[in-house]
């Protein structure tokens, strides 16, 4: 009897000991996963491809991601008037550093690479159109805005190669998902084409100096390397995901 109770005694400490066992690393390995925020949720042919070494394709990234980055700034977009009413100009049209990012960190962000970035929309009358280059803009009189801060679109054919402010505005497409520069530098690219093809169109060809227009983008106001406490703010350029023009 006294070594049946033994035989028993034995089996019951151990698997209490396996129990407590396996509850303190099922613990340890819930504090480690919460200190490996943020998380980066990928689909998972994206992550079959980086198990396997293989690229991601910015194409195939835009598309499926861009229904998102457009309702995100819709949802999210802060009116371009309270924007503009924020940051503090100078005769010289100076703002100070401080006050900018007092703006981004109100109604945007601001990214790794010291820009500060805007969801934005707004509403106004087409003033000009300047299509001397293929970057082509037009100049936009916001409604209830009397400031001396220029408004401008981008209306193509083309998107110059150093405009972020789509990919860098919304938050949930940063460089830490990517592998190598080469990555994020390629899908701003095919957001950018997105925005040619399926926003601008033939924009720039029509002439539409005079009608009113609606509209919902992006923009940024770069600090980087910029000497000094102040710097420069005379216009911004938006990059839109919806445009309605008026009459």
């Amino acid at each position: 009897m006294k070594q049946k109770f033994k035989v028993s005694y034995l089996k019951t400490t151990f698997i209490h000991g396996l129990v407590v066992t396996v509850l303190l690393l099922g613990l340890m390995l819930m504090i480690a996963l919460s200190a490996c925020k943020p998380y980066t949720v990928v689909t998972f042919a994206e992550a079959t491809a980086i198990a396997k070494g293989g690229e991601l394709d910015p194409k195939a990234f835009v598309e499926t991601y861009w229904d998102k980055v457009v309702s995100t700034i819709s949802d999210e977009g802060v009116d371009l008037t309270t924007i503009l009413a924020a940051i503090e100009i100078d005769a010289a049209n100076m703002a100070t550093k401080v006050n900018l990012q007092q703006v981004a960190d109100e109604y945007g962000l601001t990214t790794v690479g010291e820009a500060h970035a805007f969801m934005t929309k707004g509403q106004g009358k087409i003033m000009s159109m300047n299509t001397e280059k293929r970057q082509g803009t037009m100049e936009v009189k916001i409604e209830n805005y009397d400031g001396p801060i220029k408004v401008n679109l981008w209306i193509g054919p083309k998107l110059p190669s150093d405009e972020t402010s789509l990919r860098d505005s919304v938050g949930f497409i940063t460089f830490g998902i990517f592998k190598e520069q080469t990555e994020y530098g390629k899908v701003n690219r095919e957001l950018n084409k997105r925005v040619t093809s399926e926003i601008l169109g033939d924009l720039y060809e029509q002439n539409l100096v005079g009608k009113t227009i609606s509209f919902e983008g992006t923009f940024l106001i770069r600090t980087f390397n910029m000497p000094g406490d102040a710097i420069e703010v005379t216009e911004i350029v938006v990059t839109p995901v919806q445009l309605e023009i008026g009459e």
